[in-house]
């Protein structure tokens, strides 16, 4: 059963020197503060009475309506309890003050659904997961929004990298998600914006390392044997077309159609899918290769180039179609990649982004200008191609250390 009492709040006191006057509600140890709307100097509050002193203007009639709201919110709670047997503090407090606190997690999975198909399969994906990645960490749904504070953010990092170890940089993205819902809140004006937590909580960010093929890696997958019954021979020369067609991303190879191609000058013109730029560039000689031989199975300049996708379907009509294509290719490539790479028993995971950076660090060792990286890449900063340099410099640092005495 709860009880309540009144206690004079001096750890709130203001600049003035008055402290308000709150209504404590205790249930099951679990302790919620409801303010009564009045302050006063701790010379003027009789805490042994739990009243305020004579010496206090209008004193009397003040301890009348301090007992009154009192005697309010104990009869709030005897209602409330004989209705529901199990009820928490919370709960309780809520029916003192009249006024329902928002749960966070029935405001974000609803939000979450009234979203969906204004953002991409992928976003909406990585908010749900987000979402009961955090809802399995409270271990229930009953969290509302002035619950989460920096304490409870701070053990969520604690869970996500010691239980769940994921990296900085996971953590960090699934906080962003939790934010953002949190802010909407904020928005509609259902929340207090001097309740946001998540402003008060940083995380390091942990130095990038980029993986990639060296000369020797490249010429044992070329020759690495795959099931020819199975797609894997698709994405293998996939991963190699890319790796000599300026490190294109898996979601533009993969929409390759033969109007993008002009085999004869070997030359690649495509609006490329992230940065919605029309970008025009040649190719090596190896990619020039695979693409004749995929051009033997070509009945139309519409057609695909690399049969993942089927020819006909509305894949640039339909966004959603198009995304659900993406993502299933992705997973089609993470399958194979990565048992091309433990069969190669390479040193890290075997991704098709790591197509992209062999790309660029093998053609800087190959003496290439910077500029003329970065403008193949299509980078927009010249300081994201920078980053191969770094490699190469690193890779050096290490070979003195090595062999040099």
């Amino acid at each position: 059963m709860a009880s309540v009492k009144l206690i004079l709040r001096t750890d709130k006191t203001d600049n003035k020197g008055y402290c308000p006057i709150y209504i404590i509600l205790i249930k099951d140890r679990q302790k919620k503060y409801v303010t009564t709307g009045i302050k006063v100097k701790e010379s003027q509050w009789d805490d042994d009475n739990k009243k305020v002193r004579k010496n206090f203007p209008n004193s009397a009639r003040t301890n009348a309506l301090l007992l009154q709201k009192l005697a309010d919110a104990a009869g709030t709670i005897a209602d409330f309890e004989r209705k529901s047997k199990s009820v928490s503090a919370r709960k309780l407090k809520e029916a003192v003050k009249g006024k329902r606190s928002e749960n966070y997690f029935d405001y974000s999975y609803d939000r979450c659904k009234k979203i969906k198909g204004t953002v991409s399969i992928r976003t909406h994906r990585a908010y749900e997961s987000a979402l009961k990645k955090f809802e399995e960490f409270t271990e229930t749904r009953d969290i509302n929004f002035e619950d989460i504070n920096v304490t409870m953010l701070k053990d969520y990092i604690n869970y996500c990298s010691n239980k769940l170890e994921n990296s900085n940089t996971t953590i960090r993205h699934s906080l962003i998600i939790l934010g953002i819902f949190y802010k909407q809140a904020i928005q509609e004006d259902l929340v207090d914006a001097n309740l946001y937590p998540f402003n008060k909580i940083s995380i390091k960010k942990e130095p990038g390392k980029r993986s990639y093929l060296n000369k020797m890696q490249i010429e044992e997958f070329k020759k690495h044997e795959v099931n020819p019954n199975s797609k894997a021979p698709v994405i293998k020369d996939m991963f190699l077309f890319s790796i000599y067609a300026g490190g294109l991303r898996l979601s533009d190879v993969v929409e390759l159609t033969w109007e993008n191609i002009n085999v004869e000058e070997n030359r690649i013109v495509k609006q490329i899918r992230k940065t919605g730029r029309t970008h025009s560039f040649k190719f090596g000689q190896v990619a020039r290769d695979i693409l004749i031989k995929y051009q033997e199975n070509k009945k139309s300049e519409k057609d695909f180039v690399f049969p993942l996708l089927e020819n006909g379907k509305p894949y640039f009509e339909n966004e959603n179609y198009r995304l659900a294509e993406i993502s299933r290719c992705t997973s089609l490539a993470s399958l194979h990649l990565t048992a091309i790479g433990k069969k190669m028993k390479l040193p890290f995971p075997l991704s098709f982004h790591l197509s992209r950076h062999t790309f660029a660090t093998n053609a800087l060792n190959n003496g290439m200008r910077i500029e003329f990286v970065s403008k193949l890449m299509d980078h927009t900063d010249i300081g994201t191609t920078q980053i191969y340099a770094k490699i190469i410099s690193q890779e050096l640092d290490d070979a003195v250390d090595k062999y040099i005495y």
